[in-house]
């Protein structure tokens, strides 16, 4: 049964590190990668783009591309919208035998703990995290920084092959052939200061930005428009 992997994030906007990283996830584990975006936080920045043109800008991001799928799933719930109520809802429609994956960054790894229901990820799922410049995620290092996540993952570790071989409750970390050093906030920074930045999005992704002027501060020209 085809591993499903679900990649959240408020891709913010996407990038072209956040596709390398689905991209190269897919083809090692012959999976089908959802990209989850997270509906819009209380207080959001007014430089940021609101989840509806965070998702259109995935769809242009994914339009052509196997294997790679947007899910809206997170945007149209009230409230606070937990990965702990996302993964429940998805195992309740895939059924109880499909290897569900949550995919996240080394980083948001360390962070684990602060999760709302955290440990409940393990009952409807996998976790996979994906090692990002600066995070080691061995065994020592993870409980260096985050002791009660190791407590928890220390007896799930697998490969990331192996998630296939049961639907939840697993962990793994993903070795990727290279780290990317992209960064959704560096990206809105170089916008916003008028600097080049078009390299590190989607041509399409790249053309949604210039035509609905998002990320940009009042009088500043954006570069290489």
């Amino acid at each position: 049964m085809a591993l499903r992997v679900y990649y959240g994030g408020t891709f913010d906007p996407v990038h072209a590190g956040h596709l390398a990283v689905a991209r190269e996830v897919r083809d090692a584990l012959d999976a089908r990668v959802f990209l989850v975006p997270a509906a819009d936080p209380p207080h959001k920045d007014t430089i940021h783009a609101d989840a509806l043109m965070r998702a259109r800008m995935l769809d242009l991001a994914v339009a052509g591309e196997p294997g790679l799928k947007v899910d809206r799933r997170e945007l149209g719930r009230e409230g606070p919208s937990y990965t702990a109520d996302t993964l429940a809802e998805l195992r309740a429609e895939l059924g109880p035998d499909v290897p569900i994956v949550w995919m996240l960054g080394g980083d948001s790894l360390l962070q684990l703990h602060t999760w709302h229901r955290w440990r409940e990820l393990f009952d409807h799922a996998h976790v996979l995290a994906v090692a990002r410049p600066g995070s080691s995620l061995d065994p020592v290092s993870v409980a260096a920084h985050a002791p009660e996540v190791e407590a928890e993952i220390g007896p799930r570790r697998l490969t990331a092959a192996e998630l296939n071989g049961a639907p939840a409750g697993g962990f793994a970390v993903f070795p990727l052939a290279r780290e990317r050093p992209e960064s959704s906030t560096d990206l809105r920074r170089r916008i916003a200061g008028g600097e080049p930045w078009q390299d590190g999005v989607p041509a399409a992704v790249a053309e949604y930005i210039r035509r609905h002027g998002l990320y940009r501060v009042r009088g500043v020209t954006p570069a290489s428009l």
